[in-house]
């Protein structure tokens, strides 16, 4: 089978609604049954290798570490929390979503966990509250996306666990951008609070912000735990995850005691179901890439990116414009794994850090979330508030401009997001 054929094979299964994933799997293995060199057990051999790794374990416990977290009603303590730094301010159950997504990217490093969890329990609030259906739904989906943004972050591990780029230096590279977006967003919520007139909360006095901040010190240490440990190299990134597991088990169950034995099995199987997508969709990507490899698609990328692209910028905004079309049908995880490989080479070439195309392909990739046909957060977020997929699209645009402002702003003046890892360790970084 041609490549041509397999491109158009590709595109026809998407455009009929199967599942990414599989589109991926079936191209794959079609494609070695149509060449003569390649046996067919190449195709499990590499899903099973794209997955033997123990970098990747990190996924499923990070999601294990968010689902208890939502099933110990720790967000909602984040929640109140939030509310009571920023609940004054116009609009302030919106800007509470904003900083509370904020917070949970520090935990979860996956921006669908933030949108489920976090989502079931404000959008019908802030629906209650005065706020209309697009706005609540638009807030919540936009802000989820930061999920992938802050460390620590599912996304980026992986495209670590592809590159070798130094994990520390990703996540440390992502916080100025996620907190950029989180306040773009909150500036964005603000004004369209003055004009609409959506509620405020009455200040919280110091009695009571003191009360609540106690009650969630145990919440907050989360991040701080997790992101710390791994920059200063004490675990790595699955050890980290597998203690967040750990740490939100003990305090949910001991500490605020909201969480049961009998919730377990509920938590795994939703734990298992949501790996699943992304561990499917990263083996079969592996397949496929074997498949790349003998049509050569990442020596032809080379050829002619060297013949025609010279300069940073121009690379730049070719990355970013093509993960935004990849991202609108794809995950993140298996369009990288399809596609870094190839722009790697050339980006060092270029002079390009691995690790700033990382975060900018991971920012990129992150606003494919509320981006239709895939938009996964935007589904999940339209769903709870019973919204059709066309007005909740429609209510997330001013915020997916602020991510993409952000964007910019990180891919032509890289000392941005290189800020803080530049600080902490000039030498490394």
């Amino acid at each position: 089978m041609s490549g041509i054929m397999l491109v158009l094979l590709f595109i026809l299964l998407i455009l009929i609604g199967i599942p990414i994933a599989f589109v991926i799997a079936i191209v794959a293995l079609l494609g070695v049954m149509g060449v003569p060199y390649i046996p067919e057990i190449t195709v499990p051999m590499k899903m099973f290798n794209g997955l033997n790794s123990f970098v990747l374990l990190a996924v499923p416990l990070f999601i294990l570490a968010a689902n208890l977290m939502n099933s110990g009603q720790i967000s909602q303590k984040l929640i109140d929390f939030s509310i009571a730094i920023v609940g004054h301010i116009r609009g302030g159950l919106a800007h509470a979503n904003i900083l509370v997504s904020m917070i949970f990217a520090g935990v979860s490093g996956s921006s669908t966990a933030d949108t489920a969890g976090v989502g079931k329990i404000l959008i019908p609030n802030m629906m209650n509250t005065g706020y209309d259906k697009e706005t609540a739904v638009g807030v919540t989906a936009a802000s989820s996306t930061i999920g992938v943004i802050i460390p620590p972050s599912i996304p980026m591990i992986v495209y670590a666990g592809l590159t070798n780029a130094p994990i520390a230096a990703l996540f440390l590279g992502g916080l100025v951008p996620g907190v950029l977006v989180g306040l773009g967003m909150m500036l964005m919520v603000y004004v369209f609070s003055l004009k609409k007139g959506y509620p405020k909360y009455q200040r919280a006095s110091m009695k009571e912000f003191l009360k609540i901040f106690y009650e969630t010190i145990p919440a907050l240490l989360t991040p701080v735990i997790i992101i710390g440990g791994i920059i200063t190299g004490w675990y790595t990134p699955t050890e980290a995850a597998a203690f967040a597991c750990l740490y939100a088990f003990v305090i949910s169950m001991f500490f605020y005691k909201t969480l049961t034995l009998k919730d377990i099995p509920h938590i795994m199987v939703e734990t298992l179901k949501l790996s699943s997508l992304s561990l499917f969709a990263l083996a079969a990507a592996s397949a496929l890439g074997e498949l790349l490899g003998y049509y050569r698609v990442a020596t032809l990328a080379e050829q002619f990116f060297t013949a025609y692209i010279t300069d940073q910028w121009v690379f730049m905004s070719i990355v970013i414009i093509f993960f935004l079309f990849v991202g609108t049908f794809m995950d993140a995880i298996p369009a990288m794994i399809l596609f870094i490989p190839v722009l790697l080479p050339i980006a060092l070439k270029l002079g390009i850090s691995p690790v700033l195309l990382g975060i900018v392909t991971v920012i990129t990739l992150a606003m494919g979330l509320v981006t239709p046909p895939y938009g996964l957060c935007l589904l999940i977020a339209s769903s709870i508030g019973n919204l059709p997929i066309e007005r909740s699209f429609k209510a997330v645009i001013p915020y997916l401009l602020v991510i993409l402002a952000v964007l910019i702003l990180v891919a032509y003046f890289p000392d941005i997001s290189m800020l803080i890892p530049k600080l902490i360790n000039p030498k490394a970084f």
